[in-house]
Formats: C-alpha cells, structure tokens, sequence
C-alpha cells in the first residue's frame, strides 16, 4: 500500500507539471501563448529511451575526504510518457547488501525549456519525492540543479549527463556545501545499451 501511495504521488505531479504544457501544445490557437513556449529540450532524453546495463560508483562517506568507492552493477529501463513530454527511468541497483529500484520520473516544462526530475526511492517509498532537480542540456551535456539537504544541512546537488551516444552515457551525481563553489562527485553511473 505504501507504495502504491508514493507511486501515485509521482504520478500526480507529473500530470501537474504536463497540464502546464497543454495550452502550449495549442500555441497555433493562442498566438501569445507562443510568445512564451519553448520546445527546443522536448526530445533531450530521447536517447536514453531502452533498456541499459549500469555500472555504478558510489563514495561510501560524503563530505569527509573519503576516496573510497562502493561498485556495483545495475539495470535501467527508460520509456517516454504522455506523447514525449516527459518519461520514466526504471532503476534496479544490484547493491552488495541486497537489490532495490528507484524511479525518476521527468516532465518538460516549456515555459522555462527546462526538465523537472523528481526521484522515487524504493526503500522508503511513502517518503518525500521533494522538490524537482531542474535543468536542461546544452552541446550535449545536461546540468541539473536543486537544493537539498544532508545530515541536517543544506547543501547544493548537481546531476550531470555526458557522452551520449548511441550505446553509452554516463550520469555523475554532486553536492557542493558551499552553494556551488565547489564540489564533490559522489556517484558515477556509466551506461551501456542493452543488446
């Protein structure tokens, strides 16, 4: 039931976030609702549509010096939603300790040109899907950005997309303490197209 319920949470906020986009999609009716519309990112993640094979680094502490690595391997599945204007991620992390999933659920918003990305963790699937990360992609590298918080403090979180290709793509994961003066990469993904 508890995940039904987080599940629905997600799927609420992205029908929110894609209502915004209906009465762009009827711009040719609304002349001034052209002014404001944006399309330029709605096919950012078409490349990621499909089924991935994941290899995961993830720092063990953050925020304290550690070079120490945790490896492991995974499975993505991305599939576009409501007529491309935002899609699914289907994680599966094969962690030492056990599997779980996740979901990150995107939405264009075409008043900014920019993705919404919220995160659903398996774990704890009642828990707060918080505010969006938010960005867009420019020469082929995609930066997202949103605040959070870590142990009880704010800090700044970046997700980064670079090197698509056809069959590979990595995502870098980083939290700065300093509001983006610097940062920390705490998790790589590379990603290989599944044959």
């Amino acid at each position: 039931m508890k995940n039904r319920s987080g599940a629905s949470l997600c799927i609420a906020i992205l029908a929110a976030v894609l209502a915004m986009s209906v009465p762009a999609r009827a711009s040719q009716d609304h002349p001034e609702a052209a002014q404001t519309t944006d399309l330029s990112g709605l096919h950012d993640f078409d490349f990621l549509n499909g089924d991935w094979k994941a290899h995961h680094r993830r720092l063990k502490e953050r925020f304290v010096g550690s070079s120490d690595w945790l490896e492991f391997d995974g499975t993505f599945s991305h599939r576009p939603l409501m007529d491309g204007w935002g899609n699914l991620g289907d994680n599966v992390f094969d962690m030492p300790g056990g599997a779980y999933r996740g979901v990150s659920l995107r939405a264009y918003d075409p008043k900014t040109a920019q993705w919404l990305v919220w995160w659903l963790d398996g774990r704890n699937p009642a828990g707060d899907v918080g505010p969006p990360t938010k960005g867009r992609f420019e020469n082929g590298v995609g930066r997202f950005y949103s605040d959070d918080t870590l142990r009880g403090k704010p800090i700044r979180l970046r997700v980064t997309w670079t090197r698509p290709t056809p069959t590979t793509v990595r995502w870098e994961q980083a939290f700065s303490a300093d509001g983006g003066t610097t940062w920390e990469i705490n998790w790589v993904t590379d990603f290989t197209k599944a044959d």
